[in-house]
């Protein structure tokens, strides 16, 4: 990587983290506008990976249908959490998802070994897995008790940081069996959404589900 690509890609990160922040801060319309533009783009490059992708019919109709209801459900989870439980609850989640790829890159560099799937991402490997799951849990532990997340059981964050590689792998399936290398090119120095949501959808989803269903067991038993 080129020094001039890689302060595109910090350029980029700022000005997404930017958008990002300043949305969940405000909430409301403001964080459910992003979510609902953001799932569309993600969609778009969700059907585009699966038009493009060497797969039997049948299994293409079903990722054409399931994978759109999965995302929409992913931002819909994370408006919930946002306007539900608070700004700290959508901070516990995007700090899991954030410290699982910060922690399994720095433990993938630092320790390597075994590969975790070198037919689909050569680059991971079994110590990165690990170093993502273990950041995962402290960043569950850390802000799940700002958020006021009382007595969050410390598998969660470890079982968080491993859903949220299953995620980007199962993207990076998506693209080998496609022939890309990024989702798309809407992100300069990025590559697609996707690529920066993968591990993110499928956390959301669940904790989103879960917040969920937890309210209306609440509100049915008061």
């Amino acid at each position: 990587m080129t020094k001039s690509d890689l302060w595109t890609r910090v350029g980029s990160a700022i000005v997404l983290f930017a958008i990002a922040g300043t949305a969940l801060w405000f909430g409301g319309i403001a964080f459910g506008l992003l979510l609902l533009v953001g799932g569309a783009l993600v969609v778009v490059e969700w059907l585009a990976l699966v038009r493009a992708m060497t797969l039997g019919g049948g299994a293409k109709g079903a990722l054409m249908l399931l994978g759109p209801l999965a995302i929409l459900g992913a931002m819909a989870g994370l408006w919930f959490i946002r306007d539900h439980l608070g700004m700290t609850a959508a901070l516990w989640v995007f700090g899991m998802v954030w410290a699982t790829d910060i922690g399994a890159y720095f433990a993938g560099r630092a320790f390597g070994g075994a590969r975790l799937a070198p037919a689909i991402s050569p680059s991971k490997t079994w110590s990165g897995l690990i170093g993502g799951m273990v950041a995962a849990l402290i960043a569950s532990a850390t802000i799940g008790d700002r958020a006021g997340i009382i007595g969050v059981p410390l598998w969660i964050g470890l079982f968080m940081g491993l859903l949220a590689q299953l995620g980007d792998l199962g993207e990076s399936w998506m693209k080998r069996r496609a022939g890309v290398k990024d989702s798309g090119k809407l992100i300069p120095g990025h590559g697609g959404l996707f690529d920066r949501v993968d591990g993110l959808l499928p956390v959301a989803l669940l904790l989103g589900a879960l917040a969920f269903m937890g309210d209306i067991a609440v509100r049915a038993a008061g």
